[in-house]
């Protein structure tokens, strides 16, 4: 990937507060899955205009309204969930079975009367699990001209005091504090003392004699202008993401004159997710072997928190005699308070220049074993707070029946991720103007949702769906982390379309009812370890590493066991 952009752009040459979250977090917290009762999702989720399940609570309220008796369910399912990567040939595989308990919920439903306009007063709750983060991944190959220790070494640019506890100086990254203490960057430089010595070179000296690597050349510093050890060498990288954002919603809904139907639902969500990531780097000579000199970087980071939204929907009936019914909802912002937890350890085998073994200051040429561990050195983790502000959804759906046999619906969903805002404790989203200014790389999400359902016989339906996501990056979209940033994990990922093709049966008894459904995602992304910054002709470049592209597939099965009466 390469971009070219202008200077004023990249986080780590502006001025920020502290900083903790990116574009890249606030779009997988933002982005749900197609979850819900079997029935809701072997049909793809396209039941707004149809209205008559307790999954519809979440996307038109007014679906709630159809109900003319009370329900009462619970749904398990089984999941598979398989990502398969290929960096220039070299392919990796994670596979992992989960089970999980998604949803349950109930409707309680109140006749008014035949006579009055208002012929029901229905009530909903129900709880289920709008995402799951669960992701195993793993990359590894030749990264280049490219190396992660060129990330830090630009995020400590300025930099000319490394005293006191610098994880806990607002203007000092992680990133290039972990790389200075580990020395895997440097501001000292060698010359070998042909030409002129360039400006800003001061010579390093050890008891009146300025020091000389094995090599022979001349060292100097060059102060607050820090370099990469080395160049890229061989890379690997693998990630662990676990948790999920659990859903609550809270439904009142009306049935009008059996034509239009109103509701509105208040949610509740909480976020539990945490991503475990393991890189390292093994450098290499002329020849392709390795030195001895490598390091690796394991970042833990949590992300908790709770949020609400409000959503308000609509179903009208607009022919007397006609079956149509067109829905239509509107879905406010949700609002996220949300704490950010985070901790690295790093482990370095390299030579360090200060090393100094004899008088002659000449380096010992001796490979070092260093580590750093925030943990130990903060006594647990560093921990911030922010708030979030997801997109406004907008819905509109049209259902069909044909008799009693067959059920049609199709819908249409529309969010803009770019107009997310980060915000403070207080609610002010200047205090996170650079996470904001980044929301542009982000876009207008369309999602559509297809459905049908055919009764064979009354107590017996077969159905089918086909639940589409557009991208919500831009192709060119990367992870800028801020100069003090306290994230470490650098890594990103540019999402594709989310495909999901479902199918399931149902059965009706007098009471009893139980549902069955299969659904397969599945979704590409280029995935990149890191970004390296460079400045060329006056503009700054962005390069990194081949994309290594990654598939990522589900398979669920879902059970949904229920009561009507």
């Amino acid at each position: 990937m390469k971009k070219i952009i202008t200077l004023a752009v990249l986080g780590m040459l502006g001025a920020v507060p502290v900083s903790a979250q990116t574009v890249y977090d606030a779009a997988n917290i933002a982005n749900k899955d197609l979850n819900g009762t079997a029935r809701f999702v072997s049909m793809g989720g396209a039941m707004g205009a149809l209205g008559g399940d307790i999954s519809t609570i979440a996307t038109n309220p007014a679906g709630i309204g159809i109900y003319r008796s009370n329900d009462a369910m619970l749904s398990f399912s089984l999941s598979s969930y398989g990502t398969e990567s290929n960096y220039m040939g070299s392919k990796m595989n994670a596979d992992k079975m989960k089970t999980s308990f998604d949803n349950a919920g109930f409707v309680i439903s109140s006749k008014i009367g035949n006579a009055t306009a208002l012929r029901y007063v229905n009530f909903g709750f129900n709880y289920h699990k709008a995402k799951s983060f669960y992701k195993n991944m793993s990359m590894g190959g030749n990264l280049g001209d490219y190396t992660q220790t060129d990330y830090m070494a630009a995020q400590a640019g300025g930099i000319k005091d490394w005293s006191g506890n610098i994880y806990t100086d607002p203007e000092v990254g992680w990133l290039s504090a972990l790389g200075y203490d580990s020395y895997l960057i440097t501001d000292f430089i060698a010359h070998n003392g042909q030409g002129d010595v360039p400006s800003g070179y001061v010579p390093y000296m050890k008891n009146g004699t300025q020091v000389k690597n094995l090599k022979g050349d001349l060292m100097y510093i060059t102060p607050g202008e820090y370099g990469g050890m080395f160049l890229g060498g061989n890379g690997n990288f693998r990630s662990e993401e676990r948790g999920g954002i659990e859903q609550y919603d809270f439904n009142i809904s009306f049935n009008i004159n059996d034509r239009v139907y109103l509701g509105v639902t208040v949610g509740a969500y909480a976020i539990d997710y945490n991503k475990y990531t393991f890189y390292s780097e093994d450098y290499l000579d002329n020849a392709g072997n390795s030195i001895g000199q490598n390091y690796n970087l394991q970042s833990w980071n949590k992300i908790h928190g709770s949020g609400f939204d409000v959503k308000f929907g609509a179903i009208v009936r607009p022919f007397e005699y006609s079956p149509l019914r067109i829905g239509l909802a509107i879905h406010t912002p949700t609002y996220y308070n949300l704490d950010y937890k985070t901790n690295a350890r790093l482990e370095s085998n390299v030579l360090n220049y200060l090393d100094i073994a004899n008088e002659s200051g000449i380096g010992s040429g001796v490979i070092g074993q260093y580590t750093v561990d925030t943990y130990d050195i903060m006594n647990g983790d560093m921990v911030r707070q922010f708030h979030l502000q997801t997109p406004w959804t907008y819905n509109v759906s049209l259902g069909y029946t044909v008799g009693s046999s067959l059920a049609l619906g199709a819908e249409y969903e529309y969010q803009d991720y770019s107009s997310m805002k980060f915000k403070d404790q207080e609610g002010y989203s200047d205090t996170f103007g650079y996470e904001n200014s980044t929301t542009s790389m982000m876009k207008g999400v369309s999602t559509i949702r297809l459905g049908a359902e055919y009764k064979v016989i009354p107590q017996f339906a077969l159905r089918a769906g086909y639940n589409y996501t557009s991208a919500i990056f831009n192709s060119d979209a990367y992870k800028d982390l801020p100069y003090n940033s306290i994230q470490t994990d650098t890594d990103f990922a540019n999402t594709k379309a989310l495909s999901n093709y479902t199918v399931g049966l149902g059965y009706r008894g007098a009471m009893f009812y139980a549902d069955l459904a299969y659904k397969f995602s599945s979704y590409k992304e280029d995935f990149y370890p890191f970004i390296n910054a460079y400045e060329d002709g006056g503009q700054l470049v962005i390069g990194s590493p081949e994309a290594t592209k990654v598939k990522n597939t589900r398979s669920q099965v879902l059970l949904t066991l229920g009561l009507r009466f």
